[in-house]
């Protein structure tokens, strides 16, 4: 039987995922003028992407020092929340 709580915790974490995914999916279709932010729904997608991710990603990218154009402060952010998933998992095992 499976703890709901815990169930919460991990779908919100995979979620979090994929839309920092989305959002690095995003960023390289516009880059490579795939798709264009011309487009009202392509504009809001990629808004509320942004919205979403931005306050995890900007203090990752305060630390890192400039790279010259490539930003990796998005896998540090997925490594991150892998590490967060594993810790709530063996957190909850642990104290059973």
């Amino acid at each position: 039987m499976t703890n709901p709580i815990l169930w919460l915790i991990l779908t919100l974490l995979d979620i979090y995922f994929y839309i920092i995914l989305a959002m690095v999916i995003m960023s390289w279709l516009v880059a490579f003028n795939i798709i264009n932010l011309g487009n009202p729904f392509v504009r809001q997608v990629a808004y509320a992407l942004r919205r979403l991710t931005e306050p995890l990603l900007a203090p990752i990218r305060s630390i890192l020092p400039d790279l010259g154009g490539i930003d990796i402060s998005p896998i540090i952010l997925l490594i991150g929340l892998q590490f967060v998933r594993y810790l709530v998992v063996y957190a909850y095992f642990t104290l059973l």
